[in-house]
């Protein structure tokens, strides 16, 4: 009797990991769309420098002012680039946490590509950047009119980490290098595989900037850059 037990237990834990596998996948964003090998990175802006790029401001528009930065103590270390402009953003929105901004940016990751895999616009439209969604949506009704799939998996997220800060005219801007595993595969309409493998897991690297104006009551910020790393 205890052994038919505990074999009935087994087959009931074997079917309840079955099923958490399944809402993990679902969850973490399998997701159809034709990227065109340029998967979901929009372009630059005018209106969004890269970080590092020149702030010289055009005619008619407003100048950058960075804020104060107190110099260190005698005796201290000085504080790297990064370290420096994390304080002007704690100073312009002392809500501010680098740890809890990363954290959050880990799930709005999970979010816009989830959402972007799934032609979900009205997702999309409150976490970009105005040309960012542009892109985003351009991207979506491309791949309908394609008809062609691409087959992804998010596997997971291995790292989520803030690698570059500035502050211009009171909008904070934060860039985060994500490190992900993900199955691509591209198929065309009629199911063949034109690109990818279904059985290779690929280390992808993203470099995403999130922008928020600090004086917004809105605590929200906005995906106003991506990139890929090579």
């Amino acid at each position: 009797m205890g052994g038919d037990l505990a074999f009935f237990d087994i087959i009931f834990f074997a079917l309840v990991a079955g099923f958490l596998i399944l809402r993990l996948r679902s969850v973490l964003g399998r997701r159809t769309g034709n990227e065109n090998r340029e998967r979901w990175t929009p372009r630059v802006t005018s209106r969004t420098p890269a970080p590092g790029t020149s702030t010289r401001p055009a005619a008619g528009e407003a100048t950058v002012t960075p804020l104060p930065v107190r110099p260190p103590a005698a005796g201290a270390t000085a504080a790297s680039p990064l370290d420096t402009a994390l304080t002007q953003i704690r100073a312009a929105d002392p809500n501010f946490d680098p740890d809890q901004f990363a954290h959050g940016a880990r799930a709005a990751f999970e979010m816009i590509v989830t959402a972007f895999a799934h032609g979900d616009a009205q997702t999309l439209r409150p976490l970009l950047a105005d040309d960012v969604y542009e892109n985003f949506a351009a991207a979506i009704r491309g791949r309908q009119d394609a008809k062609q799939t691409l087959e992804t998996t998010l596997i997971g997220i291995k790292s989520a980490e803030v690698i570059e800060a500035r502050i211009e005219n009171r909008t904070a801007y934060v860039t985060v290098k994500f490190v992900s595993d993900q199955v691509n595969v591209t198929r065309n309409a009629a199911g063949e595989i034109v690109d990818g493998d279904p059985n290779r897991v690929a280390t992808i690297t993203d470099i995403w900037t999130f922008a928020r104006n600090t004086r917004s009551s809105d605590p929200n910020w906005a995906l106003v850059q991506t990139s890929e790393a090579h």
